[in-house]
């Protein structure tokens, strides 16, 4: 009982932000207002923050998510740190913390970006989406991995590697900007974009979201 209160109570809150985005209210005041309003805790703030959009930059996101099958011969560049996160929450048996979101993508709600570290699911998960890459043919692939985050020259080697038992050609990259060199090179090179992150997804024309095909694939394994 206590659970479904919670549950109705974050839909209202999520129905009222909506609301407010779609009249042209800003993001940090509306989200303010309505989780003061609703008393949510900063978990629940965080699931409204980066699950629900307007309507108007909902459709503009969903009109740039592609099908895997068009990766076939393209550049492909993959916001590492974003898609191996999430990835890795499917083989920590996280699913409480995956989010289909209004924008069509499907986001991890653990907030682990700055305090990242290895564990037993990374190189499942990279082996799983390289494994997936591989299955498409694109023509190139280049990883960006957050040289200031712990342990990226590592998870950056070992991504390497696997990329080459999995015969893809390709590249690992490390940088201070992250998302600035992918949002240059995707509009530079004609790229598509393998990432969750808003701030991209605005500024590319084409975005692959590898979380959402891993996710079936395990689904269907399961069933």
């Amino acid at each position: 009982m206590i659970m479904q209160i919670k549950k109705n109570k974050l839909r209202e809150a999520a129905y009222d932000l909506r609301f407010l985005l779609n009249r042209g209210y800003r993001k940090k005041g509306a989200l303010q207002f309505v989780a003061n309003k609703y008393l949510l805790n900063k978990d629940e703030r965080n699931y409204l923050a980066r699950s629900i959009f307007s309507d108007l930059i909902s459709k503009e996101r969903q009109e740039k998510i592609i099908d895997i099958s068009k990766i076939e011969g393209q550049l492909l560049l993959v916001d590492g740190y974003n898609v191996l996160i999430t990835v890795e929450s499917l083989y920590h048996e996280d699913y409480d913390s995956i989010v289909l979101c209004d924008d069509g993508v499907i986001r991890d709600l653990n907030a682990v970006f700055g305090k990242y570290k290895l564990s037993n699911a990374t190189e499942i998960a990279i082996n799983k989406i390289l494994a997936l890459i591989n299955s498409y043919g694109p023509s190139f692939t280049c990883f960006f991995f957050d040289s200031p985050v712990s342990f990226s020259g590592k998870l950056a080697g070992l991504t390497k590697k696997i990329m080459g038992e999995y015969n893809v050609h390709g590249n690992v990259c490390l940088s201070k900007t992250v998302d600035t060199e992918i949002m240059r090179l995707s509009n530079l090179k004609n790229g598509i974009v393998a990432t969750g992150d808003s701030v991209i997804i605005d500024k590319v024309d084409r975005v692959l979201d590898i979380p959402h095909y891993i996710l079936e694939l395990n689904r269907n394994n399961i069933n």
